[in-house]
């Protein structure tokens, strides 16, 4: 088996749009091919291995695509192939450790640390001799499996909208080895480094038109083509010991505190997501096109993005110019970006999207409308308003959804006791008007 220097874990779109673009792009790319593993479906893997690995990237503008073949990813497999994932962690060549997967996959608790009863299943099958089959699970069998060769430092870099990502992803896959394999806790101590990242860069489902666009533009008779916006950003906060491609060269900026950009994406463009998912699609909306496109669903983002602007610690001109780029970005007719996709795993969204901005506004002695609206909208949601309910995480808070103080004294605990948010918030959901 050929060894890849970068194992990445999520093989998804969004990942195919962007790490993966970005070590195309880099001067050294030849010497950085990527080893991609699904997350759960087999089916990415199938199509992709039998391409090569390679595959179309369409750049939707708002008037025409730009297309190009990529090819840093060198092989994929399915989420069950354990003796590739172990052999790839554990080559001495492999220095970089990538992944996409959703917030709900880190199996974490409210605290932050490894949810143990999630966990448990994963933790008694590795004890008894089962390949680990969660994200922390495996990140932690491939270690063990490098530790046990020699394989030295290793860098893991997540890409997700969790914020300091990097710091989640420690914690869950130390509290996991300490449960599985607690010798080897002071070995990812000493040797592996967690890097945090801010990524944006919205893409879309890929549709059956798109597969015909893909092939006229590039004639490679792709079946698994991806869908990009023209905008594309990375931030990154942290080392690598084993080295890195030049991602420089796509424009990936290296930091040391990522915490402002963190809180630009987080509450900005993902909050706005998240208002947009839940009250544009209660209001028949199908795309963030067509939502932002409503004047009255304009004004609730603006009217968020006012509430949330001063949690982002940025000088307002560049909190003023993104804005307007995300209004560009959201208008984009040409990038079908679906509603129903955006409000998928909310239980695992909202409380790092809008539950911040809402405690810390009552903190401060005001009810914030636009951090109220989401919320509401998202218990009308619960309720089987709008888009439908895609998320594993929902149950107890849609069990407990006719009930706005049940739904926060699950999600926020500490709100749950306020009087005067309980009832904007119950006053909010749905009575006709969104």
């Amino acid at each position: 088996m050929e060894t890849m220097r970068i194992v990445h874990l999520g093989l998804g779109n969004f990942f195919r749009a962007h790490q993966a673009w970005y070590t195309s792009v880099a001067p050294d790319a030849g010497d950085w091919s990527i080893a991609a593993f699904t997350g759960r479906s087999p089916e990415a893997a199938r199509q992709l291995a039998a391409q090569h690995g390679r595959y179309t990237l369409l750049v939707r503008g708002p008037e025409h695509d730009e297309a190009q073949v990529i090819g840093s990813v060198r092989a994929a497999y399915p989420a069950d192939d354990h003796q590739a994932w172990r052999d790839h962690l554990a080559a001495p060549r492999t220095g970089l450790v990538t992944l996409t997967v959703t917030e709900a996959a880190y199996l974490r608790a409210p605290g932050g640390g490894l949810d143990e009863s999630r966990a448990a299943a994963d933790v008694a099958g590795w004890l008894r001799g089962d390949p680990a089959r969660s994200v922390p699970g495996r990140l932690m069998a491939g270690l063990a499996e490098r530790r046990l060769f020699g394989g030295g430092p290793i860098a893991i870099v997540s890409c997700d909208n969790l914020p300091g990502n990097g710091e989640a992803t420690a914690r869950v896959v130390l509290d996991f080895a300490t449960l599985a394999e607690p010798a080897l806790v002071p070995w990812i101590r000493d040797n592996v480094a967690f890097v945090t990242t801010m990524v944006d860069r919205i893409t879309p489902r890929t549709t059956a038109a798109d597969v015909q666009v893909a092939a006229s533009l590039t004639g490679f008779d792709d079946a698994v083509p991806v869908v990009t916006e023209p905008y594309t950003e990375w931030v990154l906060d942290g080392v690598f010991p084993a080295g890195r491609p030049a991602w420089e060269a796509g424009g990936a900026r290296f930091v040391s505190d990522i915490t402002a950009h963190e809180q630009r994406k987080l509450l900005l463009l993902n909050g706005g997501h998240s208002l947009l998912a839940y009250a544009g699609s209660a209001r028949g909306h199908v795309t963030v096109a067509d939502a932002v496109a409503d004047p009255e669903c304009r004004a609730w983002l603006e009217q968020w993005w006012d509430e949330a602007a001063r949690y982002v610690p940025l000088a307002p001109g560049e909190i003023a110019a993104y804005r307007a780029a995300l209004l560009t970005r959201f208008g984009n007719t040409r990038i079908r970006h679906t509603l129903a996709q955006i409000a998928a795993d909310g239980s695992q969204k909202i409380p790092i999207r809008v539950v911040p901005v809402l405690r810390a506004e009552v903190a401060a002695g005001r009810l914030p409308v636009g951090a109220i609206r989401i919320l509401a909208a998202w218990i009308d949601h619960l309720r089987g308003l709008g888009a439908p309910v895609d998320d594993a995480g929902a149950g107890p808070f849609a069990s407990r959804a006719g009930s706005v103080r049940d739904v926060l004294a699950l999600l926020a605990p500490d709100l749950a006791a306020d009087e005067a948010l309980v009832s904007a918030v119950g006053k909010a959901t749905h009575e006709g008007t969104w």
